[in-house]
């Protein structure tokens, strides 16, 4: 309100009181009338400065929120992409355009062979590509026959700066192995690729995900920080191993090549609107949580031309917002294996111990 219409109004309420308390209009008006001015303008400025002391109040609170970091290292939203490198590790019959309509066993399908082949010849080195453009680090899960028969891409996998991560010794079965065949699969592998790149493998993806209830113990054993096998979450989490912290790094159907591209036939442009949309919900919710978004692309999938120019696309999308960091899932977990704000999970605490 208009200080002098307030003083006015305030003056006149008032008016008749100060009348019987003063002899002439002269003092009235000449005192008490500048008087009313003073008090209305001290209650107004009062009535401002608490209003803007409440709204000061509101915004530093809102300016709180927004600013306070949940990871480690101040990021809002963290994202992490594998590079599933299975090209020469698949077993006869493996999925692929043709496997619908099978050859008779122990014929060889070419047409099949040749899709795979695709994922050394073209798809890898595209996206090795793609990644150092935008400096970005991935982890790549490496079957050990794969890096057996592609040594090269193996390394230059490494060379790249990008995680080595374990994706057993041969595209198999882990669910319905004992403990001790299982222990060896996943060492023979690890081992067989460790020997090509140089780099020890910290993190394991079972083929399918498909993993046994002795799983996370034989990683334990052999040394394994994290593993990727569950859906359960949008941030990594903690469980307990034989009473020791183990990593579960959350992956991702959604945001899945493999699953999307050739289990539902998306077109790229499809798959960057899943991309985009998972982004921003994952990206708000980074401002009063910890978040994390994983992506998952294989070498015969992820690397063609129209997929690589669609995460190209995804990738400048996610740099007009702040505090947006791409990241290796060893990285990840060795940043939060021991810091008190990452929850666990014990849900499979049965098979754990």
């Amino acid at each position: 309100m208009d200080f002098y219409k307030f003083s006015i109004n305030f003056y006149n309420t008032i008016q008749p009181y100060i009348d019987e308390f003063c002899r002439t209009k002269l003092f009235k008006m000449k005192h008490l009338k500048t008087s009313a001015f003073l008090i209305a303008s001290v209650i107004m400025l009062a009535s401002c400065i608490d209003k803007n002391r409440k709204g000061t109040n509101e915004q530093s609170e809102k300016t709180k929120s927004i600013s306070k970091k949940y990871w480690p290292n101040g990021a809002r939203l963290v994202i992490s992409v594998s590079m599933q490198f299975e090209t020469g590790g698949q077993p006869e019959g493996a999925e692929s355009p043709f496997s619908g309509t099978p050859l008779p066993k122990g014929q060889p399908d070419l047409a099949a062979e040749s899709w795979y082949r695709y994922g050394a010849n073209e798809g890898i080195y595209r996206m090795l590509d793609l990644w150092k453009k935008y400096d970005i680090k991935v982890t790549s899960h490496v079957v050990g026959t794969a890096a057996e028969k592609y040594p090269e891409i193996a390394r230059a996998i490494a060379n790249g700066g990008h995680e080595i991560a374990g994706h057993g010794l041969a595209w198999d079965n882990q669910w319905n192995k004992n403990y001790t065949d299982e222990l060896h699969f996943v060492k023979d592998g690890a081992d067989a690729v460790e020997k090509i790149t140089g780099q020890k493998a910290l993190g394991y993806n079972c083929n399918w995900l498909r993993r046994s209830p002795n799983t996370l113990k034989v990683l334990q054993e052999l040394g394994f920080l994290y593993h990727i096998d569950d859906l359960s979450h949008d941030e990594p989490v903690i469980t307990k191993v034989n009473g020791k912290n183990f990593v579960v790094i959350p992956y991702t159907l959604r945001n899945n090549d493999i699953v999307n591209i050739e289990g539902k036939h998306w077109s790229p442009d499809q798959f960057l609107t899943q991309l985009k949309f998972e982004f921003d919900r994952l990206y708000e919710e980074g401002a009063s949580k910890r978040r994390m978004m994983s992506i998952s692309f294989h070498d015969r999938i992820g690397g063609t031309p129209a997929m690589v120019h669609a995460m190209e696309e995804f990738i400048r999308y996610t740099k007009e917002k702040q505090g947006v960091v791409f990241m290796r899932k060893d990285d990840i977990a060795k940043m939060v294996v021991n810091d008190p704000a990452t929850p666990v999970d014990n849900s499979e605490e049965k098979y754990n111990n």
